[in-house]
């Protein structure tokens, strides 16, 4: 429980730093004429949006299971990313179809402005990150990235100005937006593919499915594994069901033995919820391949 509550305090902090940097980099981003100031306050928008379900539905997605939904809410924390990822990428076309009229013809930025919000982006986000690298939770360290990636994309920015300061190439505020837009697609198409697949009760791609029914297979006296499949609620709890059948001479007792192994098996895969039918040699079952 104290772990849970560090865990959301410090997703809170992330949270408010974040939507407060947004607001300064909208009114920076107009200010200083950035497309790609713009474009990164899009990302941290983005980002703010899904820290700020994640904390709501962080609270939610433990709550018990009810008759309507007997798995529980833990799917709750996937609506998180697919909210954000739909915002980023309706967000994203908006900003390209600016960025890509002003690589014809650029338009004037201020650069020490753009200067200015990049040593405040890098500090603020670098803060945000330190937080949540003393986390121990899953959701914690993918915020962590997130907020790595936000860092690396104000050291662009920062360099991209200096150039500007330099030399007048103005050319360069579309061309970083672009590439910030692009980077941003690039991950969120990822994201909303991995959350896809969980939503369609694809096989955990860190879970080899052939080879835990190899394991169960070579369990003593289990003639064929059958009728096995393996899927995630939301990333971290797996589910797994599937049929063992078993030697026609084994009593009860060595049957209810035997499900024990089998139940460590799936355990030791990292699989919390398993499901494990037992059927003796020649009994019928519709769901045997035939």
């Amino acid at each position: 429980m104290k772990e849970h509550t560090h865990s959301a305090n410090n997703i809170k902090t992330a949270f408010l730093l974040n939507l407060f940097f947004t607001i300064v980099e909208v009114v920076g981003g107009l200010l200083t004429n950035s497309i790609a100031i713009l474009s990164d306050a899009l990302h941290d928008f983005g980002d703010s949006v899904a820290l700020g379900l994640s904390l709501y539905l962080e609270k939610k997605a433990t709550k018990e299971r009810s008759s309507t939904f007997s798995y529980g809410f833990k799917r709750l924390s996937l609506l998180a990313g697919l909210t954000s990822s739909l915002i980023l990428i309706g967000g994203s076309i908006v900003i390209l179809s600016e960025a890509i009229p002003r690589l014809m013809t650029p338009e004037h930025t201020n650069a020490k402005g753009m200067l200015g919000l990049a040593i405040l982006g890098i500090a603020v986000n670098g803060f945000a990150a330190l937080r949540t690298r003393e986390g121990k939770t899953v959701n914690e360290e993918v915020i962590t990235w997130h907020l790595l990636e936000d860092i690396l994309g104000w050291v662009a920015v920062f360099v991209t100005s200096l150039v500007m300061l330099a030399f007048d190439v103005h050319i360069l505020d579309p061309l970083l937006s672009i590439a910030i837009t692009l980077f941003v697609l690039w991950n969120v198409g990822k994201k909303l593919k991995y959350i896809l697949q969980i939503f369609l009760q694809a096989v955990p791609k860190n879970i080899p499915i052939r080879e835990i029914e190899k394991r169960l297979r070579a369990l003593p006296k289990v003639k064929l594994v059958h009728d096995t499949h393996l899927w995630t609620l939301d990333g971290e709890n797996h589910v797994l069901s599937t049929h063992l059948v078993i030697q026609k001479s084994l009593s009860i007792t060595e049957a209810l033995s035997l499900k024990c192994s089998a139940k460590e098996v799936v355990q030791k895969a990292g699989i919390s919820h398993a499901t494990i039918e037992i059927e003796k040699e020649n009994e019928s079952c519709n769901l045997k391949k035939h």
